[in-house]
């Protein structure tokens, strides 16, 4: 017997499953706005901006990594390695800042790259290694303490100054996002993503640069995390060497909620944004419930409550999937 399809049914699987997260977004800020006085006070909205900006763009990176089917457990690491780098380096002006931050993510990125295009490591072994390895220099270089930045040479501008009244954080991660959407939708290498992520093989026999791809991806990733590291560290004055744990978690929840297969060859760079804004807001609801006096969450019961609502929205995800293609 035949089966029988709905192509409107489809089609509203197909969009629930990927826009749904704009839809939690948009009924979080409701339910703040309604129960929470302060919720949209300019303050309070620029502070969630502000901080959420480096993680917006470690989950980017994460994003491109994981549309090609690969993990990178790495960024975290990356991030604190960076963000001691550019703490030293902050004393010789605003560029040596940037510049060494930069530099040290995209020098993990580079051995990422290596590692699994060239030497064909799986993409979960390789950059737990060097999540360790970075780690590990991350101490070294700081000599196991919080390094500070400068505070006469503008560095700390980058994390806590504001452009036109918004936090130069979320300029940067607003114009990662911005290109991050121009290569995705409009250039061949976001199309080779996609079709990597979907079937390697057949990307291969179709003549595509696969390699390239995936290399780019990582270098990305590894750039995207250094860059998130320069603004930790301009953001609270200090190289931080044991600060980012549990980033490369963050990240994959907010791009596995914007709706990206953890498999491959679907995502989006909108709707990984909209999900690090979405797990940013749960984290502040969090905050403003416990001003209340109503319950007293400590941060160990928010990372809880942030790992129930990923377990769901992953089911859900699976569920509204196995429905379409049955459909």
């Amino acid at each position: 017997m035949p089966v029988t399809t709905n192509p409107a049914k489809d089609a509203a699987l197909r969009h629930l499953g990927q826009w749904g997260v704009f839809l939690a977004l948009a009924a979080l800020v409701l339910f703040g706005w309604g129960r929470y006085e302060n919720f949209l006070d300019p303050f309070n909205v620029m502070s969630v901006l502000r901080y959420n900006g480096m993680f917006a763009l470690v989950a980017l990176g994460m994003a491109f990594v994981i549309m090609t089917g690969g993990i990178d457990l790495s960024v975290g690491s990356t991030a604190a390695l960076a963000s001691v780098a550019s703490a030293l380096a902050s004393a010789h002006g605003v560029v040596a800042g940037l510049g060494a931050g930069l530099a040290a993510g995209l020098l993990v990125g580079t051995v990422n790259a290596v590692v699994i295009v060239r030497l064909r490591v799986l993409p979960f072994i390789a950059t737990l290694a060097t999540m360790l390895a970075a780690s590990g220099c991350a101490l070294l270089l700081a000599g196991n303490q919080s390094v500070s930045v400068s505070y006469e040479t503008g560095f700390t501008e980058l994390g806590q100054g504001d452009l036109l009244g918004v936090p130069v954080p979320a300029w940067i991660a607003a114009a990662a996002y911005l290109a991050g959407s121009v290569v995705l939708n409009l250039t061949a290498l976001g199309r080779t993503v996609l079709a990597v992520g979907g079937n390697e093989d057949a990307a291969r026999l179709m003549g595509l640069p696969v390699d390239r791809a995936k290399a780019l991806v990582y270098l990305a990733s590894g750039g995207l995390a250094g860059l998130a590291g320069v603004i930790l560290a301009a953001q609270f004055g200090a190289g931080q060497p044991i600060e980012g744990v549990g980033w490369e978690l963050f990240a994959i929840a907010a791009v596995v909620v914007g709706g990206t297969l953890l498999t491959g060859g679907v995502g989006s760079v909108g709707t990984t944004l909209a999900g690090v804004l979405l797990l940013g807001l749960i984290f502040n609801i969090l905050n403003f419930e416990n001003g209340l006096g109503w319950i007293s969450l400590s941060a160990y019961w928010q990372s809880v409550v942030r790992g129930v609502f990923l377990l769901v929205v992953v089911i859900l995800q699976s569920r509204l999937a196995g429905r379409a293609e049955e459909a």
